[in-house]
């Protein structure tokens, strides 16, 4: 008689655990939920405007930039 779904899950979170692992739950933002484009483009608009306004940063990631031509690519 074949394995039940629950079995076979069982059978291999076993197996992970014994191989020293753990599960983990994550919880990430909802894509598909109405208005989280237009709220990401609000959160980019307000951290473009502070990087703007702070040329100490632009000159550091223009550093950070040209260091990079030298790697293999």
């Amino acid at each position: 008689m074949p394995m039940s779904a629950n079995e076979r899950v069982k059978k291999r979170r076993d197996a992970l655990r014994a191989a020293g692992l753990r599960p983990v739950q994550i919880w990430v933002p909802d894509t598909r939920r109405p208005g989280f484009t237009e709220e990401c483009r609000r959160q980019s608009l307000v951290v473009a405007r502070a990087d703007a306004a702070d040329r100490e940063l632009l000159d550091v990631l223009d550093a950070a930039l040209a260091d990079t031509a030298a790697w293999p690519e």
